[in-house]
Formats: structure tokens, sequence, C-alpha cells
């Protein structure tokens, strides 16, 4: 017994020991909990919305700061007339555009009712039901208000809603621009931190070095495949969208086509980083995956909105490259927008890639020397 129990205890210190373990033992389930407790939420909070009030009267004043003190929503902007909807819904920040007929009030005093119309932004499909459900709400109690105050107990708003960008709130809107964030980041960084690796394991890589290549010629030569075949899958993947899903792409397939390569460089940038830290495969499939997937499947927008997340993990997802991604192919594909409306993310991509690249080279060098 004495044997057995010093045996026993010999592999907690080695468990203790090993701080890796350690991680997997406690801190993913930590951080899974936290993850998961807080930033995952089906509810909306603080969504941006703008107001077109063609009536301008003390009612419709009073419905605004009513819809904007809800907790739900919070005003972006005043719009002027009608052909300011589709610009304030390609900025990104408005999910919803409440607009207010003419003689609002008026109508609503003598006839006894008045519509409302609300446009959601369908883009994010789990977001526009949200936010149709929360309008309805806020005018149902609205309206209650108005018949205890009204005369003949009889005042009525009625909400009209329209759906942006996708009238019919088809999911696949929402999962083919998250999917192919997460396979192109997942096969990238996956398979160029392993491949690399893979060499350094099984001493190969010393062979490498010492041959007429360059170290920047072999690392280039490691990730071109994957660079290549990475391409032909965002071809794949779009050809199927449209073939299956009926899902088109309305902005520029040229504009998506570099943008998707650039976010290629920097995912294959990233796992040669990976590749720089791992001593073995083993690492370097953990840290790729656990490191990339969860994140890009809870963060980065894809499932989730963002702006419903705690603070601490707003600021958590702007550094996570695939949020800015989604961003960007979103715009392209759903919105048809151009590069002026997603030049700002191109921009954060860009730097993170030639952040990652120059941080890679240095270390590779260092580790190889």
């Amino acid at each position: 017994m004495k044997r057995f129990l010093g045996f026993v205890k010999k592999e907690f210190l080695h468990i203790f020991r090993d701080i890796r373990t350690l991680i997997i033992i406690f801190g993913i389930p930590v951080a899974q909990i936290l993850i998961f407790g807080f930033a995952v939420s089906n509810d909306i909070k603080d969504a941006g919305v703008a107001v077109l009030d063609l009536s301008k009267d003390e009612i419709t004043r009073k419905l605004t700061d009513k819809i904007t003190s809800s907790g739900f929503f919070k005003k972006t902007e005043d719009l002027v007339n009608y052909s300011d909807i589709d610009l304030a819904f390609k900025k990104g920040k408005t999910k919803a555009v409440f607009i207010f007929e003419k003689d609002f009030g008026s109508r609503l005093l003598k006839e006894g009712k008045a519509t409302m119309n609300v446009i959601t932004d369908a883009s994010e499909p789990n977001v526009a039901t949200l936010v149709t459900n929360y309008s309805m709400a806020i005018a149902g109690d609205f309206n209650r208000e108005l018949s205890r105050n009204s005369l003949n107990g009889i005042a009525l708003v009625q909400p009209e809603v329209k759906m942006f960008y996708n009238p019919a709130l088809k999911s696949h809107f929402m999962f083919v621009p998250g999917v192919i964030t997460l396979i192109l980041i997942l096969i990238c960084a996956l398979m160029t931190s392993v491949t690399i690796t893979r060499e350094k394991e099984f001493g190969t890589m010393e062979v490498l070095l010492v041959s007429p290549l360059k170290p920047i010629q072999i690392i280039l030569g490691k990730v071109t495949p994957y660079f290549l075949l990475s391409i032909i899958n965002v071809v794949l993947i779009l050809v199927m969208s449209w073939l299956v899903f009926g899902l088109p792409v309305k902005g520029s397939i040229v504009l998506l086509m570099l943008e998707s390569m650039l976010y290629i460089l920097m995912s294959l940038s990233l796992g040669i980083l990976i590749s720089t830290v791992s001593k073995t495969m083993q690492q370097a499939i953990f840290i790729s995956l656990i490191g990339l997937m969860l994140p890009t499947i809870l963060l980065s927008g894809f499932i989730y909105p963002i702006e419903n997340m705690p603070v601490i993990y707003q600021y958590v997802s702007s550094i996570i490259p695939p949020k800015y991604f989604i961003t960007i192919i979103k715009n392209i594909m759903i919105k048809g927008t151009g590069i002026l409306f997603v030049w700002k993310e191109t921009l954060v991509i860009l730097g993170m890639t030639i952040l990652f690249i120059f941080i890679s080279v240095k270390k590779f060098k260092i580790r190889l020397q």
C-alpha cells in the first residue's frame, strides 16, 4: 500500500510541476465557464438604432426616449430622409431604424392609430429577431400608457417591421461568413504550425537549413501550398453557398478575394508564430485548436453579438483577427459595400499580418541558429 501511495504522490508531483497540464485541468474549465457565462448571451443590450422622425412632435419624442432609455437600444444618429437608411446600415453600428410617419402625433390623436416602421439589419438574423421582439414589446407598453391617458381609451402605435439584406431571416446569411472565417484560420494556422514543428521534432529542419535554401525560402516553401489551397477553399465555399443556399456576393468579388487572400496570409503568419513557440506537434495542435477555435466561434461576432458582452470581453475580441474578417465578409457579401466601409478592418488585419511575420522571423532565426 505504501508503494502505491508513493506512486500516486509521484504522479501528483509530476502534474503540479507541469504548467501545461495544470492549465488543461483547471485553466480551460474556468475559461469556458467565464466565456459561456458572461460572453455568450442571446439578449441584446445597447444595440445601435437610428431614428427617422418625419413628424417631430411631442409623442414621437416621448416614444423615441422610451426606446433609447429601455437599456436595449442606444441611438447612433438621427436621419434626415429615407436615402440615409442604407448608409446607416452599411456603417455597421446601426442594427435598426425607427421611422415615424409624417403627422404621427396628430394621426394618433385623431384616428386613434399611427404607424411606426421598424427596419432591421437582418444580415445577423438572431439580432434582427431580438430587435423586432423588443421593439414590439416597447410599442405595446407605450400603447398601454396612451390608453390609460386617453379619454376614449383607444390609442394604438402600430409597428410595421421590414428586414434589410435578409428578408427571410435565413440562418446561412450568418453561418456562411462565419464558417469561411473559421475554416481559413484553422486550416492555415494549424497546418502551417504543425508542418514546421514536425520538421523540428523529427530533426529534419537542420537538414533543410544546411541546404542552399535560406530560412525565409524554407518558410515560404512551407506556406505557399496552403496559401493556394486556401484560396481554392474560399472559391469552393462561395460557389457552394450560391448554388446550395442561394447566397450571392452582392459586392465586388475581386475585393472579396483580395480581402480573403490578406486574411489567409495573416492566418499563415499566425501559424508560423505558433510554430516558433511550440516544441512538438502536440503543442502546436493544442495552441491552434484551443487558442483559435473557441475565440473565433464565441468572441468574434460569428454567432453572438460583441456589443452584448461585458466590456472586458469586448476588449479581448478586439485582438481576435476573425472579428475583423467577419465584418469585412458580411459587408461585402451581404450588404454589397466597398473598400470605403471596410478599410479600417483591412488595415487592422494588415497590421496584424506584419506584426506576426516580424515576430516569427525574429524568433525563427534565434531558435535555429
